[in-house]
């Protein structure tokens, strides 16, 4: 029964996600993909510390090795939204930069 509601809250929260992004004009893109990033840093700090939880005798159960892998798994989708999040804030950022106009010539 416990599997089923954590389920439905995923769910839930994926739709939720979903259409909060969606709705986002594109005047707030970029500040939205900055907390994006600064969300995902912090993702990581608990990824890393899942994945270096230790595994001794008194705790050797399955958890401490679902935990590392999660932590794993974690860091390592983390890292790429955050490198995703900076790659497209860099191309709408260079979106309103101007256009050099090339002279006759080719010179500048």
């Amino acid at each position: 029964m416990e599997v089923i509601y954590h389920l439905a809250i995923f769910v839930l929260a994926i739709f939720v996600g979903y259409y909060v992004v969606w709705s986002v004009t594109p005047a707030l893109h970029t500040p939205l993909m900055a907390v994006t990033n600064a969300i995902s840093s912090v993702i990581i700090v608990g990824a890393l510390i899942a994945a270096a939880a230790s595994v001794t005798e008194m705790n050797s159960g399955m958890g401490a090795w679902v935990a590392k892998g999660a932590g794993g798994l974690a860091s390592a989708l983390a890292a790429v939204n955050i490198f995703g999040g900076f790659m497209v804030t860099r191309r709408m950022l260079a979106m309103y930069k101007k256009k050099e106009k090339k002279t006759e010539g080719g010179k500048h």
